[in-house]
């Protein structure tokens, strides 16, 4: 599985970096947003694969992407880590939750302190709000899973106790 993951983000640079190279003689054209869009999915698609597996975070620099893209990947990567939090709870895996739910406020924490214009960050604010929303439905689930354990643990230590 990791072996089809860097092999996708290889192609996927590739692909960018051609795009970049294409539109580097007209800078009117890439900043029309579409080469933006582009690298944010690619910014997007490298921090998932990090926050994931608990790794440093790329840089902007280290991707070769603009400050804004890589800042609004981020914010969606956070947002993506929903999906992988939710599959740690349905697995038992409550502190494995808690600990994605814990970079994802980290990403919120982060990103609500960039206070630019949104003609500058690419619209990063609409979608630090939504990764606010996106949090706070994570943060209810990981309590509703963390008390349902309890609970469940509560009830079996009673249920044992109470058999001869």
């Amino acid at each position: 599985m990791a072996d089809d993951v860097d092999a996708r983000l290889d192609e996927a640079a590739a692909s960018l970096r051609r795009a970049q190279q294409a539109l580097a003689p007209f800078p009117q054209l890439a900043a029309t947003g579409f080469l933006h869009d582009a690298e944010k999915e690619f910014a997007e698609a490298h921090l998932t694969v990090a926050l994931v597996a608990g790794s440093p975070l790329p840089t902007d620099s280290d991707l070769s992407v603009g400050l804004a893209a890589w800042l609004n990947g981020l914010a969606e990567a956070a947002s993506e880590l929903r999906r992988h939090l939710l599959d740690r709870l349905r697995g038992g895996e409550i502190e494995r939750g808690e600990q994605l739910l814990v970079g994802m406020e980290d990403v919120y924490d982060l990103l609500v302190t960039v206070d630019y214009p949104d003609a500058i960050t690419g619209g990063l604010r609409r979608t630090t709000d939504a990764l606010r929303a996106v949090v706070e439905r994570s943060r209810s689930d990981v309590t509703t899973t963390v008390l349902q354990a309890r609970l469940q643990r509560a009830i079996e230590e009673a249920a044992g106790r109470a058999t001869p």
